[in-house]
């Protein structure tokens, strides 16, 4: 696991509407990244709207999140999952298709999609990386979506539209 940690914002960006898109599977270490993103997302976009959507396993996100960003209510959405490798490609081949199938949605409806869908090896990184201190990925993941949407702010015509 990378050292660094994403910045917080130099300002605040109070309230702006979120969606979070999350995985049921791993429950655990999902509400670790939920729980993140709500705490983070509080300090930086006081009175922030935001709307929880719960799906099964990683492998439906992307629809869901398709959903959110057609309705057009939320500014950005946040992806939140945990997929921890077996012994098969299974895991490799729901990440990539999660990763892909976000990005288009995100280009698509050009709205801010942040990814923290994890792909870990086990169970120890997935602690790592959603239950404890500084290192947790659902900060991360809302410190980069009030980012998006502070440069984003930097396009008149996106404003008025």
């Amino acid at each position: 696991m990378s050292d660094h940690t994403l910045s917080r914002p130099s300002s605040s960006l109070p309230g702006r509407s979120f969606a979070i898109v999350a995985s049921e599977y791993n429950p655990l270490y999902v509400q670790g990244l939920i729980d993140a993103v709500r705490g983070e997302l509080a300090q930086l976009s006081p009175g922030a709207e935001v709307a929880l959507h719960r799906v099964p396993g990683a492998f439906e996100i992307p629809v869901v999140v398709q959903e959110v960003a057609h309705e057009g209510k939320a500014e950005a959405i946040i992806a939140l999952g945990v997929i921890i490798r077996g012994g098969t490609a299974h895991a490799d081949l729901i990440g990539q298709c999660v990763t892909d199938s976000l990005q288009k949605i995100a280009l698509q409806f050009r709205t801010p999609v942040i990814h923290e869908v994890l792909l870990v090896a086990d169970e120890v990184q997935a602690r790592a990386r959603t239950l404890e201190g500084g290192k947790n990925r659902g900060v991360e993941a809302a410190r980069a979506a009030v980012r998006v949407l502070q440069a984003l702010d930097g396009f008149p015509e996106r404003r008025n539209a």
